[in-house]
């Protein structure tokens, strides 16, 4: 097959939105809807970054990279935001740092916007605080179920987490099994309590999921759940690909 390897830097084309999230407590939030060139989506992922006050944001790179290859090689429509009083490219959201309580509005305004767009199928996907957020208020409807990356279960309480044995949608936990917070054997345990849950130790892998063969693991793991016919992703961004739904750019490059 002729075409362009995927790297780290790949942006794939997408209709690319910018966003304003409306919380009920009256703070407005940035962040970016991603949807494929072509055809309506086969479902939505909406992601919750890691923790602001360590650098967490909506372009975190997993998240990023979701963004910039989902849409293209999966259908899959991704909306990535700041959760209050964080920062990036996109700008600042309105607010403070919560500790997940506050938070938790603000992935409700997510999921509102969603919900109201008519997007198909949302599933969660947080990333460290991203996990406590989605774990304390991500139970709700529409949501299908959640994806959990590196979950150090440091603001969800044993009761909030076992709240979801009484649920039935899906939960998979994806858990580096070099990770500074929780490892796969204690997240076994911790996890227990919730029949569905799945627990998936990643071989080598450390909290921030650096390297491509990682993200590469963990895009796999969201596509096998939203739209199991496009997994794996290839690696290759082909010239019918190009030629169908655009060229594929370079990070450095926008």
């Amino acid at each position: 097959m002729t075409g362009d390897e995927i790297r780290a830097g790949s942006v794939l084309p997408a209709r690319r939105e910018a966003i304003t999230l409306h919380t009920d407590d009256g703070l407005t939030l940035v962040g970016e809807l991603a949807t494929p060139v072509q055809g309506e989506p086969m479902g939505t992922v909406i992601c919750v970054h890691p923790l602001p006050t360590h650098g967490g944001m909506m372009d975190s790179h997993v998240l990023r990279k979701a963004a910039w290859r989902l849409p293209a090689l999966a259908g899959i429509a991704v909306l990535r935001f700041n959760t209050r009083g964080t920062t990036s490219a996109a700008g600042t959201s309105e607010g403070t740092f919560d500790e997940a309580r506050g938070e938790g509005r603000d992935l409700a305004a997510a999921i509102g916007f969603v919900r109201d767009r008519g997007l198909p199928d949302p599933w969660l996907l947080g990333w460290s605080f991203g996990t406590d957020v989605v774990l304390k208020h991500g139970d709700v409807e529409p949501v299908v179920g959640a994806l959990l990356l590196s979950p150090p279960l440091r603001f969800t309480s044993p009761e909030e987490l076992t709240a979801w044995e009484r649920s039935s949608r899906d939960l998979v936990a994806l858990v580096p099994e070099l990770d500074d917070y929780l490892r796969p054997d204690e997240a076994r345990i911790r996890f227990a309590g919730v029949p569905q849950a799945e627990v998936i130790g990643v071989e080598g892998a450390k909290h921030l999921w650096v390297g491509e063969t990682y993200v590469r693991i963990v895009l796999d793991e969201i596509v096998r759940r939203i739209n199991p016919q496009a997994a794996p992703l290839p690696t290759i961004w082909s010239a019918h690909d190009a030629s169908v739904q655009g060229a594929m750019e370079k990070w450095s490059e926008l």
